[in-house]
């Protein structure tokens, strides 16, 4: 099986044509693949699929085995390789996710893509849809207790669940290792969640870490920098335009607020590219 190791800001998964190849069972492959030790080493497993609704499908599934909805920093991969590869000469296309299809513009240089611009829909803020349990028609600044510890946290799915938490210290700092897997797993959140551990900077800038679920801390979290973009705002932290500042690098999101849709951009990489011989 042939394969490409992508990257958005350190973000990684591997990726694989399955116009031309066929996986049997992508949860087992992606536990294995994912293996940084024995395996490629990646956050997750991406198969690129045709689609009768969109341009193309983008199937993935976290370093654990499990089925993603959505992630950001990968659907830019998506349009880098399939422009990259040859699979379209379009430089607009849409990608069906399981969190709804995405339209994306992208950026060519020198016959390679070089950024992504993802229309990333609109923010979902009701409990239900995010999904979280609690009451009301949606949870901004709302108490969590975790580790016995209260916390407060504004709910956003933006395609997948994510829980954002507002911290005054350096994010570095943070004891993500710790607290991280206490709230991907907490009992309010059915589906379990991501986390995202944000330091505003000013009125157009903040910072974070992220826990995924099913992967633990990455690099960055497109999906993860969108819901931030729309705490801060929603919590009257920021402008509707954010540079979200990652450990992998920097996304520029911005939300807006009259056609109710948040947009992403960033860059992605490809790394190499190999045969996967089981």
């Amino acid at each position: 099986m042939k394969f490409t190791k992508m990257q958005g800001l350190g973000n990684d998964y591997v990726y694989v044509n399955c116009l031309q190849e066929k996986i049997d069972n992508p949860s087992e492959l992606a536990r294995k693949i994912s293996n940084r030790h024995f395996g490629v080493g990646s956050d997750g497993l991406i198969m690129i699929n045709p689609s009768d609704k969109a341009d193309f499908e983008m199937e993935m599934y976290n370093a654990d085995g499990s089925r993603g909805e959505m992630c950001g920093n990968g659907i830019r991969c998506v349009a880098k390789y399939v422009y990259d590869y040859g699979l379209t000469d379009k430089t607009s296309i849409s990608v069906e996710t399981l969190g709804g299809i995405k339209y994306l513009d992208l950026t060519v240089e020198g016959g390679r893509v070089k950024l992504v611009k993802v229309d990333m829909g609109k923010p979902e803020l009701e409990p239900e849809k995010v999904p979280v349990k609690a009451d009301g028609d949606e949870v901004v600044d709302a108490p969590i207790e975790v580790d016995g510890t209260e916390y407060r946290m504004t709910c956003v799915s933006m395609g997948n669940p994510h829980a954002v938490v507002f911290v005054d210290c350096d994010v570095k700092e943070f004891p993500l290792e710790k607290i991280g897997p206490k709230f991907e797993r907490h009992e309010r959140f059915p589906r379990r969640v991501n986390t995202e551990f944000v330091r505003v900077i000013d009125r157009h800038t903040a910072e974070m870490r992220v826990w995924e679920r099913g992967s633990g801390e990455t690099l960055a979290c497109g999906t993860g920098a969108c819901a931030v973009a729309v705490a801060c705002v929603l919590n009257g932290l920021t402008e509707d335009e954010v540079t979200v500042k990652l450990l992998g690098g920097d996304l520029h999101i911005k939300w807006d607020r009259r056609k109710d849709t948040v947009y992403m951009t960033g860059p992605a990489e490809a790394v190499f590219d190999g045969e996967w011989k089981e």
